[in-house]
């Protein structure tokens, strides 16, 4: 069964390669995908939208996600089974919400902290290593979701991520992510912001600068180099770019930055 980690840990140290570690020494045969390490430290929403994007694209199977600010506190551990057969290991702190939103809802959901699957003793600095790895070998061993501790129905769920609609019509968005192109992710899709909206004349502003260009590619209009302009993102989410550039660096945008959608 196949295994993905998804965390804030960075390559730079030995998290993700210990990690895979436990989980192959429980089981020999994993296979693991690595989705991402590369999201901000902390950054519990990035991580959430990440995962929600990606997991359609990955097989079913055992999914890991870590980013956990709270480590070593009384948040608990967590695992759970989606409505499309997946299951889902990491921290109680809303990691995971909408990804399961994405995938069916929750039909079981366990509290794994104490499971008799992690290791001993538990770090209380790197539950990645000593419960939602070991956790994750064991599930994808067939162990069932429901064996691994109590069952829970109060797990936390993140607010919603949808943009605000203000009085005067203005869509209030975020900048929720920036990719390493330096592409500015926003919380805008496109039933936000429909085709007719865009053709009558809405724009963006977004840290004192008007983005009225929107693109169907990058690449559509090699000419005008450096203007900023708007663009739907490979996850359904409308970006600010600019091409063979960075439209974070050229606006001074970063992530939870404000974007305005105003409408003619």
């Amino acid at each position: 069964m196949i295994v993905t980690l998804l965390t804030d840990y960075g390559r730079d140290d030995d998290f993700v390669g210990v990690c895979h570690g436990v989980i192959r020494g429980i089981h020999p045969e994993a296979e693991i995908v690595d989705i991402t390490h590369g999201i901000e430290r902390y950054a519990v929403r990035q991580g959430a939208l990440v995962l929600r994007n990606t997991l359609p694209y990955m097989p079913i199977g055992v999914h890991v996600a870590v980013v956990d600010p709270q480590v070593g506190t009384e948040r608990r551990a967590l695992a759970l089974r989606t409505g499309d057969g997946r299951t889902l290991v990491g921290p109680d702190n809303g990691l995971l919400s909408l990804a399961w939103e994405r995938c069916d809802g929750v039909e079981l959901a366990v509290d794994v902290t104490r499971s008799p699957h992690r290791l001993e003793p538990v770090s209380a600095t790197f539950h990645g290593r000593d419960i939602f790895a070991p956790v994750a070998g064991a599930l994808s061993l067939g162990v069932r979701v429901g064996d691994l501790g109590a069952e829970i129905e109060d797990f936390m769920r993140l607010p919603s991520a949808a943009p605000a609609r203000l009085d005067d019509g203005t869509l209030a968005g975020t900048v929720i992510h920036v990719d390493r192109f330096g592409n500015c992710v926003t919380n805008v899709t496109p039933r936000d912001l429909p085709d007719e909206a865009i053709a009558g004349g809405a724009r963006l502003l977004v840290r004192g600068h008007e983005v009225r260009t929107f693109r169907s590619f990058f690449a559509e209009d090699e000419g005008a180099g450096g203007e900023p302009f708007a663009v739907w993102g490979s996850a359904g989410l409308l970006e600010i770019a600019v091409f063979r550039d960075s439209a974070a660096r050229v606006l001074g945008v970063r992530r939870g930055d404000r974007v305005e959608v105003r409408f003619a």
